[in-house]
């Protein structure tokens, strides 16, 4: 299974494992020139090792910075994912994990965040206690260099200074404190439950970025961090006179000279520039695509208050399990969100289902029921699922909100079916739904049973086999099965083919359907969560023949 997962995600596992090389690289290669550098010999002769740490994070920071902004401008992703169309399928579909990437290189941020502010936090303590000492020690001669000009390496000229005073009065630390807010304001806001049921909490949150990165270029500009000047080292180099500092009486060496001292400059802006401006450009492009006018053809209501709306737009052209984002200027200017298109690229509409899930998607479906407002539409995004054509057995699973997708596959699998298309090896589908409840997706019974029908009017029943699995169910809905138990169809979906109560027995669906194709190649696909991944993996693992002419079980998870 892992030589499987090394050849579907190779480019993915490299791109890990240089962006964790480099990051290596740039930690150790810094730490260890601030750690032993000359120049700084007399900084760490008051801060010690905590400068190092400072500063070696402080470059990985930048690195990171640099990255973050790339894997979210999707216009441009969808435009590098157009241009390698002649490259593997498996190298555009790396290109989907970019959302993926984005938060690996946000928990790097925030990982590299902690360890420079505690750095930090050491130095002021250390400049504090080197600037009150009156030892004689070296930290302590250096500390009261200030009082000759401008030669001064702590920046800490007062002894009545706190730690909490420089964090709120310097450049460095006031801007220090607003990009670590930022930052966890981002990082708390992006979870998984409030992206699902507080969308505008994050959206707006997640702007934040912008004063991130304002904060990030200005940070470095006081230069308080000092190192020795280049002449002064050849005049008078450290490891000759930093003993002869300590003792001024009478000069009768070549280190009379006292030490200067200057800023390392602020490097960040030169980091992020590139990304910044890249990342300005993708948003206008994003206004300039959502200005193009979009036709609202169709408005369905469906029960369980789930609204569908079917939609053209010039040029608009789409694959299965793409997704658009949304913008109704009548609700907010700036919120976008994200719908999976639940239609076939052979129909000639586009649709989403939206279910209320929140205030926008309410506000959304009450507008909708009164008037048609102005819709704008991003998109379409995301690689294709191509994969599932070519199969000539696939076992769909779909979970929860996971089903939406295959709204989109099924149908397109159907009219590729009828037109006798090409491209379509599938001969037998196995499809297998699993939800709480079926309220929100009453939309998607419709869809199966009018799939049932139509393959039931041109004797092809059997093209399509499924199985609804209700894993939340009550006793109400359990007594009422039990007084219908003998109907061809389904008390609670009105489908021909029964539905089960609690979860699937994996071994038992996939011994039945290696048994009823045992010469086949059968794909497996999942749009669900990530435990449900581990289990039809092992399932796919252990029901695969040893003998490569008999069934094979190839799992594929989606990333939609």
């Amino acid at each position: 299974a892992m030589g499987n997962w090394l050849v579907n995600h190779w480019f993915s596992a490299a791109v890990l494992v240089a962006w964790l090389g480099i990051n290596i690289f740039l930690f150790t290669y810094y730490f260890l020139f601030f750690d032993r550098d000359a120049r700084y010999f007399y900084t760490r002769a008051i801060l010690g090792s905590a400068l190092a740490w400072a500063r070696a994070s402080a470059k990985c920071l930048n690195f990171n910075s640099m990255l973050i902004l790339l894997p979210i401008c999707r216009n441009l992703l969808s435009f590098l994912r157009g241009t390698c169309s002649c490259c593997r399928r498996t190298l555009r579909k790396q290109l989907d994990h970019n959302l993926t990437f984005h938060k690996l290189v946000a928990y790097a941020l925030a990982l590299l965040t902690a360890v420079h502010t505690i750095a930090h936090l050491f130095n002021l303590e250390r400049y504090n206690h080197s600037q009150q000492a009156t030892d004689g020690s070296l930290p302590a001669v250096l500390s009261k260099m200030h009082l000759q000009g401008s030669k001064w390496l702590n920046p800490i000229h007062s002894n009545q200074t706190t730690v909490e005073y420089v964090a709120f009065t310097t450049i460095p630390g006031l801007t220090g404190v607003i990009i670590t807010l930022a930052l966890i304001l981002m990082v708390t806001s992006s979870t998984e439950f409030i992206r699902r049921n507080y969308f505008e909490v994050f959206w707006y949150t997640h702007h934040l970025f912008i004063i991130y990165f304002a904060g990030l270029v200005i940070h470095g500009i006081a230069g308080l961090v000092r190192g020795q000047t280049e002449e002064s080292m050849e005049e008078v180099h450290p490891h000759r006179c930093a003993r002869y500092l300590m003792q001024k009486d009478n000069c009768w060496h070549d280190c009379c000279k006292e030490p200067e001292f200057g800023s390392i400059p602020a490097e960040s802006w030169k980091w992020v520039l590139a990304p910044v401006l890249l990342y300005i450009f993708e948003r206008i492009l994003r206004i300039w695509r959502a200005r193009q006018k979009v036709v609202v053809t169709k408005v369905v209501m469906h029960p369980a208050r789930v609204l569908e709306l079917q939609m053209q737009k010039r040029g608009f052209r789409m694959e299965v399990g793409q997704y658009i984002f949304v913008n109704c200027p009548a609700i907010s200017l700036l919120e976008w969100h994200p719908f999976t298109l639940t239609s076939a690229p052979e129909e000639d509409f586009f649709s989403i289902h939206i279910r209320a899930a929140g205030d926008w998607t309410e506000r959304l479906i009450d507008i909708f029921q009164q008037q048609k407002p102005r819709i704008e539409v991003d998109g379409p995004f995301g690689t294709a699922s191509e994969d599932v054509f070519q199969y000539e057995v696939a076992m769909l699973v779909g979970a929860g909100i996971g089903v939406t997708p295959f709204a989109s596959i099924l149908k397109s699998i159907w009219y590729k079916f009828q037109q006798a298309d090409q491209t379509l090896k599938t001969k037998k589908i196995y499809f297998y739904w699993l939800c709480r409840d079926t309220g929100a997706f009453a939309w998607f019974n419709d869809l199966l049973a009018s799939l049932e029908q139509k393959m039931a009017e041109s004797g092809r029943a059997d093209f399509l086999t499924y199985r609804l699995f209700l894993t939340g169910w009550n006793t109400s809905i359990a007594n009422n099965v039990a007084l219908h138990f003998d109907t061809a169809v389904d008390t609670v979906t009105g489908l021909r083919h029964k539905t089960i109560f609690g979860r699937p027995m994996w071994n038992t669906e996939f011994a039945a359907v290696a048994a009823a194709h045992p010469r086949s190649v059968v794909g497996v696909f999942l749009c669900g969560p990530g435990a449900l991944a581990k289990s039809l993996q092992k399932s796919c693992h252990q029901h695969s023949s040893m003998d490569p002419r008999k069934v094979q079980f190839y799992f594929n998870k989606e990333n939609f």
